[in-house]
């Protein structure tokens, strides 16, 4: 989670320069500012900083005023960079000198996340080099072409690999954001940041980037109905029958048109729904490894144990302990026991 400004607040900093697209600084700043403990006391400390301080163009008709300078990067726990299109020359791929020596002020093991296009900064800047990373759909060819040290990965909303973060399109930067908040805090504090901004409260960064028809044309069955209903089933074994047959649709046309709707198969979406029904219970309650793996639809703790494994890189009493402080200890599992088949 990184260290903390006296206060006791994470502090943030948001790296803007000219050419900056506004949504992209709001984000930051309405996620991780609207962000509270239990007693209702702000969790980050979010600070402006520009190369230089002073008026910063942005792609509309206004620009900003940005009273902190570089100094700040070398003071924060997070550095965010939104995009911008005047960071570097495409033809050379070099950095401004102002914009290098910036960059080189945030310490080491800082968490560096970049919003759309500013993956090119990052990039440019090296600290991308052997990493997973993503960006806009439109721009990916670029960016591999341009940044072959990379592992470009067109088809995601954001990625994670150690302290660098970073997501696609716009939109995609109030996911990486709720993220960030999430495995800092917890799924609660991120789940009352969504409820206050109105948005998704969680989307796995594997959710493609792209997709054809995110509001389906009224003439056309949707498969929301499956998924609401799957929602108040997680805790038992889930078809894809039927959940093809909540919708009157073959599993052929439903599996087709839940992808082209969800970004994923419904297989997977019901591992994500089940993953993230088993981090809620574990954050909010205390019931049992196996209650929760019971609860979350995955029958046995063993079978949570490896999906959370895959998932987060750690098990169950790890990922509680990580938010509620040590707690109940996994239950026993019976020698040879298998993770389930069913989703």
């Amino acid at each position: 989670m990184g260290a903390f400004t006296e206060s006791g607040r994470h502090r943030v900093a948001v790296l803007v320069r000219h050419g900056l697209l506004p949504m992209e600084l709001g984000i930051v700043h309405r996620i991780f500012g609207q962000a509270r403990s239990a007693a209702g006391e702000p969790l980050y400390e979010v600070v402006t900083c520009a190369v230089e301080p002073g008026e910063v163009r942005t792609d509309v008709d206004f620009t900003i005023s940005v009273a902190h300078g570089p100094e700040t990067l070398a003071e924060a726990d997070t550095v965010v960079v939104p995009a911008s299109h005047e960071d570097y020359d495409p033809e050379d791929g070099r950095l401004s000198a102002p914009l290098a020596a910036a960059l080189g002020r945030i310490r080491p093991g800082t968490r560096v996340a970049s919003i759309c296009t500013g993956a090119f900064v990052l990039a440019v800047a090296g600290l991308l080099d052997g990493r997973r990373a993503t960006t806009h759909w439109r721009s990916t060819e670029d960016f591999r072409r341009l940044f072959p040290a990379v592992r470009v990965d067109p088809d995601v909303l954001y990625t994670e690999d150690g302290n660098v973060l970073t997501s696609a399109g716009v939109a995609s930067g109030i996911d990486l954001c709720l993220h960030m908040v999430r495995s800092d805090h917890g799924a609660a504090v991120a789940n009352e940041v969504a409820r206050s901004t109105v948005v998704p409260p969680h989307r796995e960064g594997g959710q493609a980037q792209f997709i054809r028809r995110p509001v389906p044309e009224r003439q056309f069955a949707t498969t929301a109905r499956a998924r609401a209903w799957a929602l108040e089933q997680l805790h038992r074994p889930l078809s894809l029958r039927e959940l093809a047959a909540r919708e009157s649709m073959s599993v052929r046309t439903f599996t087709r048109r839940f992808r082209e709707e969800a970004g994923v198969s419904p297989l997977q979406w019901l591992t994500q729904q089940r993953i993230e029904r088993a981090r809620q219970l574990l954050e909010e309650t205390d019931l049992s490894v196996d209650r929760v793996a019971a609860d979350a639809g995955f029958g046995t703790a063993a079978s949570l144990r490896q999906h959370l494994q895959v998932a987060l890189g750690v098990s169950p009493s790890q990922y509680r302990s990580t938010f509620r402080g040590p707690g109940t200890p996994e239950g026993p599992v019976e020698r040879g026991e298998q993770a389930m088949s069913a989703v």
